[in-house]
């Protein structure tokens, strides 16, 4: 009798070894974007002692250069290397891209779009209400000159901010992330964790919860197209609709009276 209504509770044997699995799998990814971004400083740092002269790249040139090396070191450790160490292989249906992107990817984006808006306005309203020391209007750092007259420049903030960025990071999160955690976790587990992480890597507060938002709809996205292509679209529109704002009309919020 004791044996079955021990096997009930949460914390029983199985559930702690799923519970160990979940918080494992974060800290992988966790400490895989951190280590990259150390791995990638000190390739940085060595290379300016071998007198290579790194300064005097274009600091647009050298961003773009940046993203893609710390994205794609991610993706080697996080996905490759247990690939390499213990034959641990994720393959393209493990992360959504088992096939290419077709209309209903594409018609589900407007709708997403959508709901992040309103999600990310309702936590972000809370958080004002609730948080004193919290600043709703604190800049985004880039990395990139938002007042910049070059138009290669403006293409190469487009290309790491619209491309590169949404395609590396939902690869990551939506697709290996959020993909193991709900081989261990109820799916709304899964959902919450991945976007936990996903906001608590971007920094500021206020970033943090409207990212959270967007990780909410993306993974949704993700678990109900079986496909890692809606949430790549929807993330490529956000970011895309951000770099409007930023780079292309800096008044559009004036203008709408926000």
């Amino acid at each position: 009798m004791f044996q079955k209504y021990f096997k009930k509770l949460p914390f029983n044997k199985p559930n702690l070894k799923r519970g160990l699995w979940v918080i494992g799998v974060v800290v992988w990814v966790f400490g895989g974007f951190l280590a990259a971004q150390v791995i990638v400083t000190a390739l940085i740092w060595l290379l300016k002692l071998a007198n290579v002269p790194i300064a005097s790249l274009d600091s647009s040139i050298f961003e773009t250069v940046l993203a893609a090396l710390i994205y794609s070191v991610t993706l080697i450790l996080v996905i490759g290397l247990p690939w390499l160490v213990r034959k641990n292989r994720t393959t393209l249906s493990d992360i959504g891209l088992q096939r290419l992107p077709n209309w209903t990817d594409l018609l589900m984006v407007p709708a997403g779009l959508v709901v992040y808006l309103a999600l990310s306005s309702i936590l972000v309203t809370l958080a004002s209400s609730l948080l004193p020391w919290f600043d709703a209007s604190q800049p985004q750092d880039t990395g990139f000159y938002q007042q910049t007259s070059y138009g290669y420049e403006i293409m190469l903030a487009f290309i790491t901010l619209v491309i590169i960025a949404p395609i590396a990071e939902e690869i990551i999160f939506r697709g290996y992330l959020f993909g193991r955690l709900k081989k261990y976790a109820p799916v709304w587990v899964a959902i919450v964790v991945t976007s936990v992480v996903f906001g608590a890597l971007h920094g500021a507060w206020n970033l943090a919860i409207d990212t959270f938002a967007l990780s909410v709809v993306m993974s949704l996205l993700r678990q109900n197209t079986g496909s890692l292509w809606s949430s790549i679209l929807l993330h490529m529109s956000k970011n895309g609709l951000a770099f409007y704002i930023l780079f292309i009309n800096p008044t559009f919020l004036h203008t709408l009276g926000i």
